[in-house]
């Protein structure tokens, strides 16, 4: 199962085994060396592991081993007082059942790998093409992948369809990145394109072995047609498995890493044994019971030394004198076995399969199926259902999880008129710009803005040779959403060449001569063109963030503060802005600074700087033209299901490696940030600024430290390097507690995994995490709670996670309405299985004080069996699967009531010892009335008494009825399945004792059992005892609930309530928020003026409204609409100087004809 740790010198070493080997490859050659094959695999589970993994996970709770240990025992002579199987048969079924459920599971996982390793790619085989599935892929293999494919493995790129053996790849699976970066191949390959100087490729690869550094590797490839030395391969020319092709048609490339050498599956870790919080706790309460146990048969075996010393000489029946009393370390045995039962042996296959069932339930839940994608939700374990009801922290990736990753142009402010306000109508369908680009006072600017928009960028036009259609091939999604809008508002950008690009406005061509390119960094925060018009004019085409670009404003600016607002009111939606504007160049001082830019850019030493001081020459004086708006596509109902996560009190944590600003901008739109919410950033170089910062900002919240506080916390992945060093790792997190929200930007998959992991161990909480990318499997594994996005390309976070939905939105009612259903059902199982064994089994002890401590059983060896397998297995399974306090409605609708799921309300140690008290107490009811009853002697008007078994018989048929009512009454739904659980098992133990009675002369062992049935009905005392003892045992329990829900009702009670009387539960849940809400207002006004006086010390919060541009001295920067690569293998410039899409693409011809011929 993919995910990622990050590299150290030592850790490099120990990643292979053959790390200090160097790999040689030979080209269309057979390989001197057997390498892995492609196959991956993400199931727990292989036919040899199985056995000792199941083995080690079923035997990792207590009871398994308590009842192994029990059915060892039982095989001794003379020591078991309940036969030899009575345990052992019972323990067997359990690990069967248990186990095929585990296979059912893992054969999901296994069908999910069989998808992934069936997935074909053109290999070049004997000098053919040929589909071959990724499984059959061999190291040395040469590959044809196509736009929009995965990379099958890791590969060295050779040729591509674009210039200059170029392509784009998407990393969002690796990184979570949203903009495509740049591959390049060696110029001495970029010429095969073709299958014949593909077929005729010879020669050898050497790289170094297979390691986990994504970003880093070393090689050489020598060509044999070319005499020159080794040419050597960097990072540049690699091509990951997980990776996808964009704009690009195709690409070929060397297979070097297969399957689990490949380095992102290096990067990946065994699927863990994660285990539920409500099982944790049930392994140390049955710790303790085990304690109980072992102190119980202590006691009864020295009250039996004490006993039978005192009867020894004077009962001379007990025939002490033929046998002695066994010792007392055989009687500690005879009452281990005999007490075992007070822990439930059939509780863990009844977890299973209740478990087992909900899964089910979520697989087949129509509101969470996907239907564009045609993916429902998928339970991969049933282990973590009870899990999703105590949820109390949620880790989400943004890109592909809370986004879409499709940039929508949706406003603009030119020359102080605002398009696309109209609520009714988009910006395209308003015609309020075209209309004012005629005739308005305006129309200069909407021209130059329009220009602007088709010019200054790194865009590729693609145009379809069949349909004339052109389709535009961007590195940054939002590049390609403002060039589709200017070509939507008839200013269509057509044709790139290394020296020009040309419009299309409305049939007319407008040519601009490119001169330079100042590339977008991230400290520059703008991106310039330099152009010549068609008129010979010089322009300077610039745009940016707000904060950069009104800084370099001329004086005077007409429209200035009116695109302030519109820049507010698009910030307020979660808008991602930019600014535009430009200036006139003569032509002598445009000579001028290109000499001095030529000078920066040939410099040898601070060759950066430079060129950031040249560009700030020119970059001034600035006019005005307007401001865009884009729209980073939510996924449908995000905004929606994070405000229901965060008023039940679920704190959300977005981790993302997208850049810092766009990870704003989506908190803003999808409603995790306020627009008057502070915000804290922390964006340090070292550790020591990181320390004093955190510091002071611990001292300012004071005694609200680690409370959650109305703030909003942004931390880059750099400083958090530093947060997440143990010296300072605890102030990190009580600075984040104390934050209702926190965004982690430019976070690598390790430190995504690191973060979660800090939550959970020092937080103590249920923590979930939630991904769509193999950059997510780290964090997926790390959480106590996985949950993948499956549907999309990507399956990595989906096949390695606990569960899977299609939409971010479903996680609402997977965890709203199937986890608190799952946590309450399961709490009531294992609290319901305890009592109902404790109510039965204590007996013995009881029977013990009357016997003589002599080890007698006071009931039948396969009643004993049957009892938890047979005659009460069913209401538990009921409880488990059908029970339920409140509607799917209102459970989705007020997610106040998941707080007391999420506080464990349910299921506690003063909850579990409650119920273990009353089960004793029932318990020692029962007996008393039924001995006390018979203590006569006498059971019937002719004076006939029965035996041991009489009245463990009409015991054990008052305990059996009593705990079936005792399971009705702690249901609060009753339907058909909870009336057949619940008197199936009466039935079934009347049948079982009718049988038994009279089957002496068929089966000979139940001959002590023989007439018991016709004895015990026949008998009036037994039908009295019923009524009384049932009375007896559960009015205090009816009693008790009346009266606690009468006084002390719970919200979901009262939200029950008003369900039954068919009324709106609205004004129960605001009453009972209102003094919360209240409270949480209070501290919001209070924190916010507090912080606006640290924002103004320390320069590192701000607010979202009401700020002003840098220009004011103000240090707000607004979001801004950019996700070009920086530092990649080409600049900008380089970048758009390479295309000439004036000439046709032979290799992309070459290739399509080629693939033509084979599918042919």
């Amino acid at each position: 199962m993919p995910s990622f740790d990050r590299f150290s010198d030592d850790a490099s070493s120990k990643e292979s085994p053959a790390e200090d080997q160097t790999r040689f490859i030979s080209l269309n050659q057979p390989q001197s060396e057997k390498h892995c094959n492609n196959e991956v695999h993400t199931g727990k589970y292989t036919i040899i592991t199985f056995l000792p993994k199941f083995l080690f996970e079923q035997f990792r709770r207590y009871a398994n081993i308590f009842f192994l240990f029990i059915a060892l025992l039982q095989q001794i002579p003379d020591v078991s007082p309940t036969g030899r199987w009575t345990t052992l048969l019972p323990l067997l079924f359990i690990l069967f059942v248990s186990a095929v459920k585990e296979i059912i599971e893992d054969f999901k996982r296994h069908q999910a790998d069989d998808e992934v390793n069936k997935r074909k790619v053109l290999v070049l085989r004997e000098g053919e093409w040929h589909k071959v599935r990724w499984i059959e892929i061999e190291v040395g293999d040469i590959l044809c992948v196509k736009g929009g494919e995965f990379f099958p493995a890791d590969m060295v790129l050779l040729s591509s369809s674009a210039p200059q053996a170029m392509c784009y790849i998407e990393t969002a699976q690796l990184d979570g990145e949203t903009n495509l970066k740049i591959r390049q191949g060696l110029g001495q390959t970029a010429h095969l394109d073709t299958q014949g100087q593909l077929t005729e490729l010879d020669g050898q690869l050497e790289c170094e072995p297979p390691n986990r550094r994504l970003y880093e590797f070393t090689g050489n490839i020598k060509l044999m047609q070319d005499s020159a030395s080794a040419l050597p391969l960097r990072p540049e020319q690699i091509l990951l498995r997980g990776a996808v092709l964009r704009n690009t048609q195709w690409v070929h490339g060397i297979v070097i890493y297969t399957g689990h050498e490949s380095k992102l599956l290096l990067n990946s870790k065994s699927a863990p044994l994660k285990r539920s919080t409500v099982d944790r706790h049930t392994n140390t309460q049955i710790l303790f019971l085990f304690f109980i146990l072992v102190a119980l048969s202590l006691i009864s075996s020295i009250a039996s030394e004490i006993w039978n010393g005192r009867h020894f000489h004077t009962d001379w029946y007990l025939g002490f004198s033929d046998k002695a009393p066994n010792p007392f370390f055989y009687n500690f045995l005879t009452f281990i076995i005999l007490y075992n039962n007070l822990i439930p042996i059939s509780l863990p296959v009844t977890l299973e399969l209740v478990k087992f069932g909900q899964a089910l339930f979520i697989n087949a839940d129509i509101d969470m199926y996907d239907e564009t994608s045609n993916t429902p939700a998928a339970a991969r374990t049933s282990n973590l259902n009870d899990e999703l009801g105590q949820v109390k922290y949620v880790f989400s990736d943004k890109t592909g999880t809370l986004t879409e990753n499709v940039m929508l142009f949706k406003k603009a402010s030119i020359g102080g008129v605002i398009y696309g306000a109209n609520e009714h109508y988009d910006v395209y369908e308003e015609h309020l710009l075209m209309e004012n680009l005629e005739k308005h006072s305006t129309a200069p600017h909407i021209r130059m803005f329009l220009t602007m928009l088709a010019v200054c960028h790194t865009v590729v036009p693609e145009k379809d040779e069949e349909s004339g259609e052109i389709k535009y091939q961007a590195s940054s999604p939002d590049e390609g959403a403002l060039v589709d809008a200017a070509a939507k508002f008839n200013f269509k950008f057509v044709e790139r060449t290394p020296s020009y690009v040309e419009l299309d406005l409305s049939g007319k061509k407008e040519k601009y001569e490119i001169l330079n390119v100042l590339d977008f960094t991230s400290d520059r925060k703008r991106m310039s063109v330099i152009v010549r018009t068609s008129n010979g004019s010089i322009l300077l085409l610039c745009k940016g963030a707000d904060s950069v670009i009104y800084e370099r404003l001329a004086a005077s600016q007409e429209y200035a503060e009116d695109t302030v607002q519109h820049l507010e009111s698009f910030a307020a939606e979660g808008l991602r802005t930019l600014c535009y504007a430009f200036r006139e160049i003569s032509e002598a001082d445009y000579e001028e600074w290109a000499s001095t830019y030529y000078k920066a850019s040939t410099a040898l030493q601070n060759r950066e700087k430079k060129l950031e001081e040249a560009a700030e020459l020119v970059e001034m004086n600035f006019t005005l033209t307007g401001a865009s708006a884009i729209e980073d596509k939510l996924q449908d109902g995000v905004p929606e299901t994070i405000d229901t996560l965060l008023k039940a009190d679920i704190k959300l944590w977005v981790l993302t490696g997208d850049k810092q600003e766009t990870a704003i901008n989506v908190g803003y739109s999808c409603k995790l940030l306020s627009p008057d919410m502070p915000l804290l950033l922390l964006n340090e170089d070292n550790m020591a600024d990181l320390v004093e910062n955190l510091q002071r900002q611990i001292t300012e919240f004071g005694d609200d430290i680690r409370e959650e506080n109305y703030v909003g916390l942004v931390i880059d992945g750099k400083t958090l390097q530093f947060a997440l060093d143990p010296a300072v790792k605890q102030d990190f997190l009580s600075l984040a507690r104390s934050c209702k929200s926190v965004i982690c930007c430019r976070t690598t998959p390790l430190q995504k995994a690191e973060i979660v992991e800090l939550v959970k161990h020092h937080v103590k909480v249920v923590t979930l995490a939630i991904g769509d990318g193999a950059n997510d499997v780290g964090m997926i594994q790390a959480a106590d709670v996985g949950i993948g996005i499956s549907g999309n390309e990507g399956l990595q976070a989906a096949n390695s996670s606990d569960y899977s939905i299609a939409q971010f939105r479903f996680l609402h009612k997977l965890i709203l309405v199937h986890g608190v259903w799952s946590y309450n059902r399961l709490s009531k199982v294992i609290l319901y299985s305890f009592y109902k064994n404790i109510c039965l089994y204590i007996m013995e002890f009881w029977f013990a004080v009357m016997n003589g401590w002599s080890g007698q059983i006071l009931f039948n060896n396969w009643a004993i069996a049957f009892y938890n397998v047979v005659f009460t297995a069913l209401p538990p399974f009921a409880i488990g699967l059908f029970d339920r306090n409140i509607s799917v409605e209102s459970m989705q609708r007020f997610p106040q009531l998941y707080k007391e799921s999420q506080n464990s309300e349910y299921f506690n140690s003063k909850v579990f010892w409650k119920w273990t008290s009353n089960a004793v107490f029932h318990s020692l009811i029962i007996f008393l009335f039924v001995v006390g009853a018979l203590c006569g002697d006498i059971a019937y008007g002719n004076g006939e008494s029965g035996d041991y078994l009489f009245v463990g018989n009409m015991a054990y048929t008052c305990v059996v009825v009593v705990v079936t009512l005792k399971a009705g009454l702690e249901m609060d739904a009753w339907n058909w399945p909870v009336h057949i659980s619940l008197w199936c098992g009466v039935f079934f133990w009347l049948i079982f004792f009718l049988l038994y009675s009279v089957a002496l002369p068929i089966a000979s062992f139940t001959a002590e059992m023989y007439y018991q049935f016709q004895a015990v009905m026949g008998c009036g005392i037994f039908w009295a005892l019923l009524f009384v003892v049932t009375v007896a045992s559960l009015f205090r329990d009816v009693a008790w609930k009346g009266l606690r829900r009468t006084l002390w009702k719970s919200l979901a009670e009262e939200v029950q309530e008003a369900e039954i009387n068919h009324m709106d539960p609205t004004e129960i849940v605001k009453k009972s928020v209102k003094k919360s809400l209240y409270r949480i207002s209070s501290q919001a006004s209070e924190v916010a003026e507090r912080f606006n006086e640290t924002s103004r010390l320390l320069g590192r919060l701000f607010r979202r409204r009401g700020s002003r541009p840098a220009r004011d001295g103000d240090s707000t920067r607004h979001g801004y609409a950019f996700s070009q690569e920086e530092h990649g293998v080409m600049t900008q410039a380089e970048l758009i100087r390479a295309y000439d899409t004036a000439k046709h693409p032979e290799g992309a011809r070459v290739v399509a004809e080629e693939e033509h011929k084979h599918t042919a």
